[in-house]
């Protein structure tokens, strides 16, 4: 049995933005200051690492008691934010995620830094969140290098079923998704799909880089091969 765990932001779908945005906006919301994250690269980290560096530069007490407020905040953002007219779902992923969910021999999870609210949120405006039903998310732990971990120990919870790191196949577009999966064997499949050019994802170590997932049956031959 493989366990596919998919990154979300640059992975699944451009949100058209509205992350960026939304954290942005609660930033200056509960701290009042606009503008917050400009000079803080978010690409591959979760949203608990976003907020801690940027509380850090902004010389914030991140143990002030309002972190949950920072995210109620966001999460309210995000709602108003999100929009399916200006975001999308990235070439292949549809048919890509629809051939997998219909194979016996795999389970569809999350491995995102996004907080499970947020990453619920994004995934519903562009239908895609019935394909995952479980996952590790940036509020399981601010490390991302310690999801994979966490996502093998929620799906035995979920269903008793025991799966191990070498089945297990990390999909994102970042060197940070292909970080995390190293440490423990799992395959790495990058998609340049985000911010990171195929060149960079395959210097970073990736089992495998594709373009873009436009070719489905390509895309699921390799990973049945993997």
């Amino acid at each position: 049995m493989k366990y596919i765990l998919f990154d979300i932001d640059g992975t699944l779908i451009d949100s058209g933005g509205a992350g960026t945005r939304s954290l942005e906006l609660a930033f200056e919301e509960v701290f009042s200051i606009p503008g917050a994250f400009r000079n803080i690269n978010m690409a591959g980290k979760t949203d608990m690492q976003i907020l801690k560096e940027g509380l850090k530069l902004h010389s914030i007490d991140r143990l002030n008691g309002t972190v949950p407020e920072f995210f109620e905040t966001y999460i309210k953002h995000l709602r108003r934010n999100i929009d399916n007219n200006r975001g999308h779902v990235k070439p292949g992923i549809r048919e890509a995620l629809e051939s997998l969910n219909c194979n016996n021999g795999c389970i569809l999870g999350l491995l995102t830094g996004n907080i499970k609210e947020g990453a619920t949120v994004k995934l519903r405006t562009f239908g895609l969140d019935s394909y995952f039903a479980t996952g590790a998310f940036g509020d399981d732990s601010e490390d991302r290098n310690k999801l994979l971990p966490l996502a093998i120990e929620k799906l035995y919870a979920m269903n008793s079923l025991r799966v191990d790191f070498r089945d297990c196949i990390v999909i994102g577009d970042t060197p940070r998704d292909i970080e995390c999966s190293k440490p423990y064997g799992a395959l790495a499949v990058a998609v340049a799909t985000g911010p990171y050019p195929f060149g960079v994802l395959k210097d970073a170590g990736a089992d495998m880089v594709f373009e873009d997932l436009s070719d489905t049956e390509r895309f699921i031959s390799s990973l049945w091969r993997a």
